[in-house]
């Protein structure tokens, strides 16, 4: 019984590690933060972004660990989702951004003059798909 616990913690430990690996060499081989600080004018706020990610990583295993419930009011929970939607939605677009998705996708569909149009139909696609599976999935 002893030997399937620790068996257990080992094997949940070392593959938290692996994603834990995976994510930083993700974020540090791309230059996410670095990119992301870049579109937003904001480079000397760089650390902010970094503790940023490691508080939001390390509050995320809490709570998955741990179960808990917080009692918060409807608005706080509605600023939280902003915010985090508001930094995922960032990051997207700073991983886009590295790779050129998008001035790619427009040449190959033959749209290079019309890009801000792709991204404006992509944003809101995003929002209306958001706001649909809230408002009808959620109730």
């Amino acid at each position: 019984m002893m030997i399937e616990a620790i068996s257990a913690v080992l094997i949940g430990f070392s593959g938290g590690i692996s994603v834990g690996a995976g994510y930083v060499a993700f974020l540090t081989v791309l230059n996410i933060i670095p990119r992301l600080t870049q579109l937003t004018k904001s480079v000397k706020n760089v650390h902010h972004y970094e503790a940023a990610v490691i508080l939001g990583a390390v509050i995320g295993t809490i709570f998955s660990l741990w179960d808990f419930t917080l009692n918060l009011s409807f608005l706080l929970l509605a600023g939280f989702g902003i915010l985090s939607g508001i930094f995922n939605g960032m990051l997207a677009a700073a991983l886009t951004e590295v790779i050129n998705v998008f001035p790619i996708l427009a040449k190959r569909i033959g749209m290079q003059d019309r890009l801000v149009y792709i991204l404006i139909a992509l944003v809101l696609g995003r929002i209306l798909g958001s706001l649909f599976q809230w408002l009808v999935y959620n109730q």
